[in-house]
Formats: structure tokens, sequence, C-alpha cells
């Protein structure tokens, strides 16, 4: 898709509904971080601490700057496109924990909390598996998937030996070893297995944005 070409409408419709819910993902949380902050709780490295507010604002970005870049009749860089099925694999992770493992835990509303684990993770992983404007991504680069996990688990487990805060229990030093091992490997491995399923369904043909129908 380039600048020179007519959008079509369908990819109108896609760009626009990317940015849409982008901005409106990112609205939400910014909005329940000034919440946090108008009681006395806005600590950013608390409210960012937790891989569902981190995962979830960096897929809102990268889905506003897709939309933006689509309905703009620009292409979008295969690294975006890169970057946006890594994101949708830790929706997945997260929306799967959360509902099985830990539902109706946290601090937030209920609203906020079944936008962000269940709403949003199913209409990006629609999206990612219905429309086919991504290309086939290379199984030599689903390792890709772990270094920001294994930074995030560093950073959490250095606070929760300095200062006892962790965003989740199963991840408290306490525990102790065995505990923390099974539940980190757990958590690589369903971040893998998820980034497995999101590299098969790039190989799905998905709807032509750009097709016109006859």
């Amino acid at each position: 898709m380039t600048s020179d070409a007519a959008l079509h409408p369908r990819a109108a419709l896609v760009g626009i509904g990317r940015a849409a819910s982008g901005l409106l993902i990112t609205a939400v949380l910014v909005y329940f971080y000034a919440v946090r902050i108008a009681v006395g709780d806005g600590n950013p490295f608390d409210y960012f601490g937790y891989f569902t507010n981190q995962t979830s604002l960096l897929t809102s970005l990268v889905l506003l700057a897709t939309g933006v870049l689509i309905v703009g009749g620009r292409r979008v860089p295969v690294s975006l496109t890169f970057l946006r099925g890594i994101a949708t694999a830790y929706l997945l992770v997260v929306a799967v924990i959360y509902n099985l493992l830990v539902p109706g835990t946290g601090s937030a509303p209920p609203w906020v909390s079944a936008l962000l684990h269940v709403v949003f993770p199913l209409l990006v992983a629609l999206d990612w598996l219905l429309i086919g404007d991504r290309p086939r991504l290379p199984w030599r680069r689903l390792w890709m998937l772990l270094p920001y996990p294994i930074l995030w688990l560093t950073a959490v487990l250095i606070r929760g030996v300095t200062d006892g805060w962790v965003p989740y229990g199963f991840l408290l030093p306490e525990r102790g070893i065995a505990s923390l091992t099974v539940h980190i490997v757990g958590l690589l491995a369903a971040i893998i297995a998820a980034g497995a399923l999101v590299w098969t369904a790039s190989r799905s043909r998905g709807i032509d944005l750009t097709a016109t129908s006859t």
C-alpha cells in the first residue's frame, strides 16, 4: 500500500478500527492511572509493573501507529507488523492466565479488567487471524518473544527481594526457588506456545484488504 494509490474502503475500515482501539486502550490506561494518582497510589513502577498494563500499552501504540499508516495510505513496515505479532502473543497469555488462573484479582474496576483481559485480547487476536495484511513470520525469529518478558521478570524479581513488591502472587520470593522456577518456566513456555499460534496464523490467507469484489 502506497500513498499514491486510492485507499480501499476495507483497508480504511481496518485502519480506523485499529487506530480507534489503540487510542481507546491508551486512554483507559491513562485514565485509570490518573485515578490511582488521585487516591495517592500513583507510583508508575507499580502501575506499569503489571504485565497486563505494559503489554496493553505496547499493543495499543502499535495498533495506533499501524492504523494511522493505513488510513494515510502508507505502507506498514514489516518490523511494525512483526511487533504487532509479538504483542498479540503477549495479550493471549495475559488473557489465558488472568481468566483461568487468577480471575477477579487486582485493584482495577471490573469494567477495566474485562476490557484489558477479555475484550482487547480477543479483538487483537481476531484482527491478526482474520485480516491478511501480515507477512509469514519466520520461525527462526520465534525466540524474539522472550527478551522482553525475561527483562520484565528480572526487574520484578529484583523489586521482590528489595522492597517486597511484585505484581502477581506467584512471583513472591518467599514462595521459594522451586516455586518461582516452575512459574517462570511455565510463563515463558506459555509465551512461546502463544507465539507459535500467532506465527501459524500468519500463514493463513486472511481477508485481502486490497482485493476488489467481482
